[in-house]
């Protein structure tokens, strides 16, 4: 079922929402502590998915909350934008047809599922997830007659897209705690890392496996 609560806040709700009294809510957000908007004519608006991720890390930082259920919040608010201009600067993307750019302009999306469903699982199925992703690229990547290099570099054109749709995420909630940034990064660190470990991996494989069809005598 769709949620159908409103997605803009004003100040009186906000301070609702959090528990506090409204001069309170003003209070920290002229300080910068607390992420607000202004209407036209000057009025402070929240967004809902702002105040309860900025809300988790405040949770997080008292109760000690699990990284996984940190980022996952998080994971909740992200939106990847990719435009086909962005695309265009890259190389590898022009060699491509039509199909093919097609299925990469899912990769972003892919990956953010991917680490979605990490972070909510146990640990080896994190694994098994990255390297499932990893198989993929390197599937994808061989079948349209990319090298290993460009291969590589597609794939760090979608985790890069990913870690700063992340951070623009925390940046705008006001998640700003050292250690909430150092444990996140640990997170999705490991998992894109055991990703791009998988494509290598497989895209060697695939290789190898070519040599030996075109020269079983090798």
């Amino acid at each position: 079922m769709p949620d159908r609560r409103p997605e803009w806040l004003s100040l009186r709700e906000t301070a609702e929402l959090l528990g506090v009294h409204p001069s309170t809510v003003r209070n920290w957000s002229n300080r910068g502590a607390l992420p607000v908007h202004r209407t036209q004519g000057g009025h402070r608006r929240y967004r809902r998915d702002e105040i309860e991720l900025w809300m988790h890390n405040r949770r997080d930082g008292r109760a000690s909350a699990s990284v996984a259920e940190t980022l996952g919040h998080a994971m909740r608010h992200i939106h990847i934008k990719i435009t086909d201009g962005q695309l265009q600067e890259e190389g590898w993307y022009r060699k491509l047809d039509e199909q093919a750019r097609r299925q990469y302009r899912q990769s972003g999306r892919t990956l953010f599922q991917g680490l979605s469903i990490a972070l909510s699982s146990p640990e080896e199925d994190g694994i098994a997830e990255a390297r499932a992703l990893g198989y993929e690229y390197a599937s994808r990547a061989h079948r349209y007659g990319l090298s290993l290099t460009e291969a590589t570099r597609a794939y760090l054109f979608f985790r890069n897209t990913l870690l700063e749709a992340l951070m623009a995420t925390y940046q705008e909630a006001s998640v700003s705690a050292a250690e909430t940034w150092r444990r996140t990064m640990q997170e999705v660190t490991a998992f894109t890392d055991q990703v791009l470990l998988s494509l290598l991996e497989m895209f060697e494989a695939y290789e190898k496996h070519q040599q030996t069809v075109h020269d079983p005598f090798s």
